[in-house]
């Protein structure tokens, strides 16, 4: 009985978290009962996110951001892309949360409560840019199946938590481990609680990195719900997918992590180039690591218009997965002649990078501003879409936006 009573507890804290308000006679409910406001939820309000963000799905949400929404430095909530797989967790209590460490390779099973994880271990804060693998598939011909995310997929914000390897060495890690593979709290969509909805990893490598955090709060603040409250893993600069929500286990692999959308043709793309359309086999697919160089224009909005004889001033962001952004540019003639721009260092290491200029125009008309990064290898951004792959992953292509000189 107090078992279930304490589940209806969190359960009611849960609902008044998303609903925003107090859930008046919420004890009164039947069990298994869901209040009308979040039967045809407005995801902007449950999730307090920009009414601008563009809805890709609900079933699980997907939400992306368009590129004038990613204009601050650091991403607040309100503008940052939500990808799902499975349902949101419903009745999450901080303070009955643990993390446990097993695997093949672990030199002893260990088990933290959330607590402990935050009085035990240094605390850490970084910007890291996380963005979908499928960032850009809307542009892929033949079409790729997928979210068919433009270019709002991507966000950086300031994350707090324990280092990674500080917990796994903590633990013990054996000289076999090879992956590490995270595990979570969100549901399957079929309702099978033997399903998980997503489970992925990273080499030791990477997990050992610095900046590959156990996060308890972004921005300052406690995680939202839908981004991972009240624990998770963010490793920035590899596809999103690594840095996994709700995560409860944490498993130091002697293999490479074979979880739900790690096997298959899920986040791989191939490993030598294809013929757009061609299938692939799955032993042809390789893991995607790092992420490509990459930027994006955030000020103006794609279709500014202004006087002839002024300056445009154009802002955004780039980065390059675990590289630097070494240099920046923008063409307004469709890219036979490029102009370099100001670029920052980065705030740490795997934080994006902001870029500005001012842009000047010959005569009045229409224009196309495309922006390229080049990244601390001397690789640069292609102009138009990158190779095709059969799930639509590294869409690269320069950005751009319209401009009218009247």
């Amino acid at each position: 009985m107090k078992r279930r009573e304490f589940v209806k507890k969190a359960t009611l804290s849960s609902f008044t978290a998303l609903i925003g308000a107090e859930l008046v006679f919420g004890s009164k409910m039947l069990e298994g009962y869901k209040p009308l406001a979040l039967q045809d939820p407005d995801p902007f309000k449950m999730f307090n996110k920009n009414p601008e963000m563009v809805v890709l799905n609900d079933k699980p949400w997907n939400i992306e951001a368009q590129a004038h929404l990613l204009d601050d430095k650091i991403t607040p909530n309100s503008c940052m892309f939500i990808r799902n797989n499975g349902f949101v967790p419903e009745g999450i209590d901080p303070n009955s949360w643990t993390l446990t460490i097993d695997g093949e390779s672990v030199v002893r099973e260990k088990t933290y409560t959330l607590a402990e994880l935050k009085s035990k271990f240094q605390h850490h804060t970084y910007q890291l840019t996380l963005e979908c693998g499928g960032n850009g598939r809307s542009e892929f011909d033949p079409p790729a199946k997928g979210n068919q995310w433009t270019v709002g997929a991507v966000h950086c914000a300031s994350w707090t938590g324990v280092r990674l390897k500080d917990v796994l060495e903590d633990a013990g890690i054996k000289s076999s481990a090879v992956y590490i593979g995270y595990h979570a709290v969100d549901k399957h969509l079929s309702g099978d609680p033997k399903k998980e909805p997503i489970s992925r990893g990273c080499p030791m490598s990477k997990a050992l990195q610095d900046e590959t955090l156990l996060a308890f709060q972004m921005n300052g603040k406690d995680i939202p719900l839908v981004h991972g409250h009240p624990l998770r893993l963010v490793a920035g600069g590899w596809p999103a997918s690594v840095s996994g929500k709700w995560v409860d286990r944490i498993s130091i692999r002697n293999k490479v992590h074979d979880g739900t959308k790690m096997t298959g043709t899920a986040y791989r793309v191939p490993c030598e180039p294809v013929a757009p359309g061609e299938k692939v086999k799955d032993e042809d697919m390789c893991i995607i690591e790092s992420m490509p160089v990459k930027s994006l224009i955030t000020y103006p909005k794609t279709g500014a218009m202004i006087n002839k004889g002024k300056a445009l001033k154009i802002r955004g962001h780039a980065w390059a997965g675990e590289l630097e952004v070494a240099k920046m540019e923008y063409s307004i003639d469709f890219g036979s002649t490029w102009t370099e721009c100001s670029v920052e260092k980065p705030a740490n290491r795997l934080a994006w990078q902001h870029f500005s200029a001012n842009v000047e125009f010959p005569k009045s008309g229409y224009y196309e501003v495309w922006a390229r990064a080049t990244d601390s290898n001397g690789i640069s951004q292609p102009m138009l879409l990158p190779g095709w792959n059969p799930k639509g992953y590294l869409n690269n292509a320069c950005h751009r936006i319209a401009v009218k000189v009247k």
